[in-house]
């Protein structure tokens, strides 16, 4: 087809300088872009019945109940994904199953026909399984052309989104033939599938994947246990936070301790290159802080977190979050791992990514969304009010339960489409 003749043709003469931004410049940062890159030319090593697609961090956190349940369905899965940090939460989380050779990790190959070939014919697998909407034409030529399944899960597309993909609709038409199933959020995504050319009967409404969320004994007594060692009276913390959001939340934090001198805020940067970067922030700014990573915690007024895999447990140890991605325009990251703590959501107006979410959470009350200038404000009085922290974490709670049961629809569907 002529349409991904041309893209493959684009992406051959963008190669060199994709290897120049992800070896050279992310590397310089983050030495893991140099590790394992013969996995981006397709040289895997790594076989399993279901390749499951997860591009970055937050599609491994949301997915992770998912692979628990392919793994207790005794699936061998191939999970990969574009990032070391991605690499790197899959490693951790489920260590044990890799152990076990019932899980291994590789990067997903650039989207070049012969590339994508390799990496399915080494992998041996029967199904593909892509999370949310990372359609790249040539893997789903080639898993079909090597008689794999292709099953999307967990799919949202915006309006905006469907727009982009309209604009190139002859490799959108070709991208959509090449699907067998789509597991989407809500009957407005299915909408605009079906409008981009998927068959209607390819499309199945199940929800979110992300709401399946519940918090460990594990991390309900390791957050038990800080909490103890803090001995603070009011905790918050601001998950997944971006460049140039640390510096207005510690503003609102310098307002915040003169209200509360005791109080602690957790900062937990979304990615791992930001760390020694919000640690300059603080010194510069001349805060009394710790390094989580340093296990040194003595009743300083901010703690900087940065480990990987422990943000999930962190939320519990707190009496509010301020979920990040959020005061800038980044669109926002995902709030339900605090409600499922019981703890009340503060996030800035740029939520677009989790459209999905918080219209629901926050017209519930389950959380508040605030501006930059008033963010101090809306901390205060919560930090005052710890009836309302109460009665918004419960609120969150309950959307979290309510919208539950994607997971068992979505197993369900690969059980259907595949026989492994």
């Amino acid at each position: 087809m002529f349409a991904r003749f041309l893209y493959s043709l684009i992406l051959v003469l963008l190669i060199p300088i994709a290897w120049v931004y992800l070896y050279c410049l992310r590397g310089r940062k983050n030495p893991g872009y140099r590790q394992h890159f013969g996995e981006r030319f397709g040289y895997a090593q790594a076989t399993g019945d279901i390749i499951l697609h997860c591009a970055s961090v937050g599609e491994v956190l949301a997915s992770a109940p998912l692979i628990k349940a392919l793994l207790g369905a005794k699936y061998r899965l191939i999970i990969t994904c574009n990032t070391p940090t991605g690499r790197e939460q899959i490693t951790t989380l489920f260590a044990d199953a890799i152990s076990q050779e019932r899980l291994s990790c590789c990067y997903l190959p650039f989207d070049l026909p012969w590339c994508q070939r390799r990496f399915i014919r080494r992998t041996q697998a029967k199904v593909l399984s892509i999370i949310e909407t990372e359609l790249w034409p040539n893997l789903l030529k080639q898993a079909k052309q090597a008689g794999l399944a292709t099953v999307i899960i967990n799919a949202r597309l915006s309006a905006k989104s469907a727009n982009g993909y309209a604009k190139v609709a002859p490799l959108t038409r070709d991208i959509m033939r090449h699907i067998d199933v789509l597991a989407c959020h809500h009957h407005d995504d299915a909408e605009r599938f079906v409008k981009l050319g998927l068959a209607q009967h390819k499309v199945h409404v199940t929800g979110s994947i992300k709401f399946d969320i519940t918090v460990s004994e594990k991390h309900k007594q390791q957050a038990q246990q800080l909490r103890h060692k803090f001995n603070k009276p009011f905790v918050w913390i601001a998950g997944s936070t971006h460049p140039c959001e640390p510096e207005l939340l510690l503003q609102a934090h310098q307002e915040l301790l003169k209200q509360q001198p005791s109080a602690l805020l957790i900062i937990a940067p979304r990615h791992p290159e930001q760390f020694d970067n919000v640690a300059t922030v603080l010194k510069q700014q001349n805060y009394d802080f710790c390094r989580r990573s340093h296990n040194d915690y003595q009743g300083q007024s901010v703690m900087l977190a940065d480990t990987l895999g422990e943000l999930t447990m962190l939320y519990g140890c707190a009496d509010l979050a301020f979920i990040g991605g959020s005061l800038i325009a980044r669109g926002g990251h995902n709030p339900l791992e605090a409600c499922a703590h019981a703890i009340p959501v503060l996030t800035g107006p740029h939520t677009f990514n989790f459209a999905h979410v918080y219209p629901e959470l926050i017209n519930q009350g389950g959380a508040q969304q605030v501006q930059a200038d008033n963010l101090a404000a809306q901390l205060i009085a919560l930090s005052h009010d710890p009836h309302k922290r109460q009665q918004m974490g419960a609120i969150g709670l309950n959307v979290v339960k309510k919208n539950q049961g994607a997971i068992a629809k979505t197993l369900a569907i690969i059980e259907e489409y595949t026989d492994v």
